[in-house]
């Protein structure tokens, strides 16, 4: 499959990384943690990246802006279903060590990458939200 433009961002590819790697740990848990807790960390981690690739396809940078912050947003619930798991004993301390850096980077490359949009060499004065 061709790479399109939000696979080379490097803010996709750490949230993909993030997905990936909630997936890897859900996908070893007994089937009622696995159904309840897990299925909504695995879609909020997965929606981290989908709305970053919703964004870049939409073709105005106000509905890019739009949908990096239901991204910021998604990484949120994120890390509030992993707040779920560790007090609940589902994740373990090797866990835990390999999510929160890169929860914690993706935050702030969110952020950055909101601000990066629109600011091209072509004037674009409607579309700024």
């Amino acid at each position: 499959m061709a790479r399109t433009q939000f696979e080379e961002l490097e803010v996709y590819q750490l949230a993909e990384r993030i997905a990936d790697a909630v997936w890897e740990i859900v996908s070893g848990w007994s089937e009622f943690p696995r159904r309840t807790v897990g299925s909504q960390l695995v879609r909020s981690a997965d929606s981290i990246g989908a709305n970053i690739a919703e964004g870049t396809g939409r073709g105005t940078y106000k509905e890019n802006k739009r949908f990096v912050r239901i991204a910021r947003g998604s990484l949120n619930e994120t890390k509030h279903w992993l707040r779920r798991a560790w007090r609940r004993n589902l994740l373990t301390d090797e866990q835990v060590d390999t999510l929160k850096p890169m929860t914690d980077e993706l935050a702030p490359r969110l952020n950055a990458y909101l601000r990066s949009i629109g600011k091209t060499s072509r004037a674009n004065t409607t579309d700024e939200a």
